[in-house]
């Protein structure tokens, strides 16, 4: 049951990367936060089997890792679908608009 409360913060984790970081518009609401909590989970069930349920180095890394990851990714897929959109409006004879 531990894993749920594991979850619940890096799904508030997610939430902060996505309205911390810049390019909100570029992605979708839940990605940032599908991206935490579904680390979160991989990390905490590969720790609970490393160290342990108890361990505070389960705890370090559910939430170390996840925030890492998250935030990782979510400024590459921005930075990503920026530089394609920008590709897909030259390709059409389009100026991007300046934001």
């Amino acid at each position: 049951m531990y894993i749920v409360l594991a979850l619940i913060v890096a799904a508030a984790i997610g939430i902060a990367a996505h309205l911390v970081l810049p390019g909100r518009h570029l992605r979708g609401v839940t990605l940032s936060t599908a991206i935490a909590v579904g680390s979160a989970a991989v990390v905490y069930a590969a720790m609970t089997w490393i160290a342990g349920e108890q361990s505070v180095w389960t705890w370090v890394a559910a939430v170390a890792a996840p925030a890492a990851i998250a935030f990782a990714a979510t400024a590459a897929l921005s930075a990503v679908r920026r530089r394609r959109d920008a590709a897909e409006l030259m390709r059409l004879g389009l100026e991007p608009a300046a934001r």
